[in-house]
């Protein structure tokens, strides 16, 4: 099941559940086995001593790479056209790793003006504090990254669609801009997750992932992950995970993700499509205004979506006349949907990213970035979706 070329050719959910296991190399077992363990031995010292340089692959030490990690790290990098990945212990993680990793003090990085809450804190908080400068930046309009990118910058990171109102960013527009200035580009691929885009593809060179979310697939776990070349993921295992932040995944969590990516692609086709018939259902309530969703008609990156996004995803943000207080009525009179942050899971989530996800952001800075008081954000799951609209339907008559 590992022959490379036959696993190109194959389907995503196939690779999904066969890739680079086989069942006979584990005395018959269906599933790959949790390697419970922090530490591995050696033969001899010589060949210890070879492991420890590098010079020949082979397992040291738990906090940089476990078998039921690698496992997982080969699956997700084939999904997306990756050289090579890295697991860790959370989506954070994965972010901060990756960075510590690239930069230094006096780089300069790019970010969208747009980007989950904690993220934002990281690049507007944390970065700087170690002399890495950051400039906060509109990438959906090509002539502010322009600008942008007058004076010298070293990375560009940012979400598509983004947290939390699905502005959709054209990968390949800002992956030209940072290849001719010698930076690295940086996409968060959470939302889309490579069944429907794969931002490689698109000129992207680092892919991360928050793996809490689709693909894990069931709220019950913390992962992260970044997928890119070999030797861009092998500096990020050897400097942001093994020393910089030590934040590594646990076997079992390893094995966890490994089994929510074997119904990835029948998941998130069914929260797109459920997605897509809620929104149907919310355009025509008076109730609702500004419907964001990365498939809709009106979407002012309609170019961008339908060139690299196969579907709109599981996401749907909106407003209620009558803003915020309007809002947390609506969403406290709710019986099935559930109010939580996070996304991806089998449940409807809804929340409020101004009090919640967002909240690191200033009143000011939400509001010049884009992110009102009124905006909700709902994950559809993957309830019956005619049960979904009836608990939307029955909350908006409360108002």
């Amino acid at each position: 099941m590992s022959d490379g070329k036959r696993n190109a050719r194959q389907g995503i959910s196939t690779r999904a559940i066969h890739l680079g296991y086989d069942p006979a190399s584990e005395q018959g077992a269906l599933n790959p086995p949790i390697y419970q363990t922090s530490t591995y031995a050696f033969e001899t010292v010589e060949q210890g001593a070879e492991y420890f340089a590098g010079t020949k692959p082979g397992y040291v030490y738990g906090r940089t790479r476990n078998p039921t990690q690698a496992l997982l790290e080969q699956r997700v990098a084939d999904l997306e056209g990756a050289e090579a990945g890295l697991a860790l212990a959370s989506g954070m993680a994965a972010l901060t790793a990756t960075f510590w990793s690239l930069v230094k003090a006096g780089d300069r990085v790019i970010v969208d003006k747009i980007v989950y809450g904690n993220s934002f804190t990281f690049f507007s908080k944390g970065l700087p504090r170690f002399g890495v400068e950051v400039e906060f930046v509109d990438l959906c309009n090509p002539q502010a990254l322009a600008r942008a990118a007058e004076k010298p910058f070293n990375a560009v990171f940012f979400e598509t669609p983004a947290n939390p109102n699905l502005r959709v960013i054209d990968i390949a527009m800002v992956s030209a801009v940072a290849r001719k200035a010698g930076a690295v580009t940086v996409v968060d691929n959470t939302f889309a997750t490579p069944v429907l885009q794969r931002p490689l593809e698109h000129g992207a060179d680092l892919v991360i992932h928050s793996a809490t979310k689709y693909l894990g697939g069931h709220g019950d776990l913390l992962a992260g992950l970044v997928l890119g070349s070999a030797d861009q993921v092998k500096e990020v295992r050897q400097n942001g995970l093994r020393y910089l932040t030590g934040a590594t995944i646990s076997p079992l969590t390893a094995f966890l993700v490994l089994r929510g990516l074997k119904t990835l692609e029948l998941r998130v086709n069914q929260h797109a499509k459920s997605a897509a018939a809620v929104v149907e259902y919310l355009g025509r309530q008076k109730a609702i205004t500004n419907i964001a969703y990365p498939a809709l008609e009106g979407n002012p990156a309609r170019a961008a979506y339908l060139r690299q996004m196969s579907a709109g995803g599981g996401l749907i943000c909106f407003e209620l006349d009558g803003g915020i207080e309007r809002g947390r009525k609506f969403m406290n009179a709710l019986k099935l949907i559930t109010r939580a942050v996070s996304l991806g899971d089998a449940e409807t989530l809804i929340q409020h990213p101004a009090s919640m996800t967002h909240a690191s952001y200033g009143a000011e800075e939400r509001a010049r970035h884009g992110i009102s008081d009124g905006l909700i954000r709902m994950s559809v799951g993957l309830e019956n979706t005619e049960d979904l609209i009836d608990d939307l339907d029955q909350a908006l008559r409360t108002l």
